[in-house]
């Protein structure tokens, strides 16, 4: 039996040399210059490279829709089925659609690697003062939490929900308008 002829079976799984990292790249660059992609179309396609990636990238192979949408976090079957088909049509991969629940759907990914040599960093900083990544201390992130939650609570004053109190009780046709039992005066830094 030829190789043709094994391959046209499906008797033969064609393994090809992909780079990982030079493939996810190309990718997000695609990404970046196409504006009618939205976050579900990319959550989608990465879910998918991760099939691929876990079949040793086959050239082509099968999908369990359950398993993509979990993948990926899509919740709705319209959604999945319009992106993925979206995609095809976008030529980021090649769908096709098994109509049989127990086959499921072949997909072709297509190849987006951005280079055959060695990959170059081409932003390091042009005056020498920095040989890596600025690192912000943790204690940061923490300190403005902090601040914003006390600036939260000095937000709230007295006249505000004393205004409020007066004209609901002005308003109120029910006979024992304050059964809740509130008071005018309250203390917000209590607990309740």
């Amino acid at each position: 039996m030829s190789l043709r002829e094994a391959k046209r079976r499906g008797n033969l799984i064609i393994m090809q040399a992909i780079n990982y990292i030079k493939h996810l790249n190309g990718a997000f660059l695609q990404f970046s210059k196409d504006t009618r992609l939205n976050p579900t179309h990319i959550s989608l396609y990465v879910a998918l490279f991760q099939l691929w990636n876990t079949n040793r990238f086959p050239e082509e192979f099968y999908i369990n829709r359950e398993e993509v949408m979990k993948y990926s976090k899509i919740g709705s079957k319209s959604t999945y089925h319009r992106c993925i088909k979206e995609l095809s049509h976008w030529n980021y991969i090649i769908y096709l659609p098994s109509h049989n629940p127990y086959k499921g759907s072949k997909i072709k990914m297509l190849k987006f690697e951005t280079s055959t040599g060695q990959a170059l960093v081409h932003n390091s900083p042009k005056n020498d003062t920095s040989n890596g990544q600025a690192l912000v201390p943790i204690y940061k992130h923490i300190q403005t939490i902090e601040n914003k939650n006390i600036n939260k609570q000095g937000n709230y004053k007295n006249s505000d929900f004393n205004d409020f109190e007066n004209n609901s009780k002005r308003n109120s046709s029910a006979p024992n308008a304050n059964n809740l039992k509130t008071t005018k005066n309250k203390n917000y830094n209590e607990p309740l």
